[in-house]
């Protein structure tokens, strides 16, 4: 009997995706040349392979962790230290392979905890991570010999000989080695979720028992998965290590695994790309918006109850989603709703901003004086007359909004419905 030869036809549109990615990677420092728009986008690339890793158990796999920094913190104390023996003479690695060290260092704990977390799964899953989080932050003021206590472990990242002339003393050869680690780590993350493993992970997400019930054991595919996602945590936590040049108790805090947890669910933990969007916009609010207003943490906060509250598949679904109308053609009796909705959606925020702004200065910066700028003009903000315009604004803005979002609501439902009788015809039903 003959043997049969069969190649599969390349996936142009997935060569194309990921070359456009490697592009936009190189092209990005360029474009945005300012020293603080390279540390933007340096923090952006960690934040990305991050909140990858933390989707590989949570969106893929189900399991909500309230623990995530563990690994990536971990993986960051070991990659410091890494880079002090580099520079003692005491270990021969170059600079740009100091974050593999974070990353196997994060497997190893993967190993340990997830060992014990994996046994459980639900709630209790989430809170044996949320208990192993805080024990690992205590452990971490514990310990100062490793740890460093609440200065941290500080190093240099110029060690060892150049390579090509390459110190990654300056940013932006920094922005280059995480944007070459973070298109790799992307593209073993995607590869990942078509291999028998991740598939097997989304039926044990979907439907344990009945993964269970067809020979899988649901607890070692979790370990392994949680593994592979500890793997790549501590990668994201190598990368920090080298960017910033110190590690602190704060890279294994509750704050950072809630960190990742927000950008995830922000992003779209059902879509591959969701994380990617999420660490974007989580790293805008953290780090842009942070240098302008002391309440972006407010800001953030707003924003994911929005989501939570209206786009629940997160920002990737929204995407996904119009690009569906836009598909069928319909996208064009959407247009003045939107208009309405994004109108008077500005509206609420300089309303929002208003009170929200002139609040924190009363509070926080009283003894400077009620005197501040907003919106770029000078305003006092203790003045009733400021105050009643600034109420007026987000109640006009509130109003119009709920009134323009039920007239959006109505609209896109009814585009929906078309668009599913669409399919149904096609399909012959």
């Amino acid at each position: 009997m003959g043997t049969t030869v069969r190649f599969a036809p390349i996936d142009v549109g997935r060569w194309f995706v990921w070359g456009a990615t490697a592009v936009v990677f190189a092209l990005l420092p360029l474009v945005f040349s300012s020293g603080f728009a390279i540390t933007l986008l340096s923090q952006m690339g960690i934040m990305i392979i991050f909140a990858l890793s933390y989707n590989m158990i949570f969106g893929q796999g189900g399991m909500l962790s309230f623990g995530h920094a563990v690994y990536s913190g971990l993986g960051a104390f070991f990659a410091i230290h890494a880079l002090n023996w580099i520079g003692q003479g005491h270990l021969w690695l170059p600079v740009s392979l100091v974050p593999l060290v974070g990353g196997v260092f994060g497997a190893l704990f993967g190993v340990v905890f997830g060992y014990v977390t994996t046994k459980k799964a639900g709630t209790p899953f989430a809170m044996i991570t949320l208990g192993i989080g805080e024990m690992v932050f205590a452990a971490s003021l514990m310990f100062p010999g490793f740890f460093g206590g609440e200065g941290g472990i500080s190093s240099n990242r110029v060690v060892g000989e150049p390579f090509l002339g390459i110190t990654f003393g300056p940013g932006i050869q920094v922005y280059y080695l995480i944007a070459a680690w973070c298109l790799a780590c992307m593209v073993a993350m995607f590869a990942f979720t078509h291999t028998p493993l991740g598939r097997i992970a989304n039926a044990v997400r979907d439907n344990p028992e009945r993964a269970e019930f067809i020979g899988y054991n649901i607890q070692r595919v979790r370990f392994f998965v949680l593994i592979a996602s500890a793997f790549f945590a501590g990668i994201a936590g190598g990368l920090s290590a080298i960017n910033f040049e110190i590690v602190t108790a704060e890279n294994v805090s509750a704050l950072r695994s809630a960190g990742v947890l927000v950008a995830t669910f922000i992003g779209g933990a059902m879509f591959f790309f969701g994380p990617i969007l999420g660490a974007v916009i989580y790293i805008f609010f953290a780090v842009a918006l942070s240098d302008y207003t002391k309440a972006w943490q407010f800001y953030l906060g707003v924003f994911f109850v929005s989501m939570v509250m209206f786009a629940p598949g997160g920002v990737a679904s929204l995407i996904l989603m119009n690009l569906r109308v836009m598909k069928h053609g319909l996208f064009g009796r959407l247009r003045d709703p939107y208009a309405g909705v994004l109108l008077s959606g500005l509206i609420l925020l300089v309303g929002v901003v208003m009170v929200v702004e002139m609040s924190y200065h009363l509070t926080l910066n009283f003894a400077s004086g009620s005197k501040m700028r907003l919106f770029g003009f000078p305003v006092d903000s203790a003045a009733p007359e400021v105050w009643l315009l600034a109420i007026g604004v987000l109640a006009a803005g509130a109003f119009s909004f709920e009134a323009m979002r039920r007239h959006f609501a109505r609209e896109w439902g009814a585009v929906h419905s078309e668009i599913e009788e669409r399919v149904r015809r096609e399909a012959g039903l």
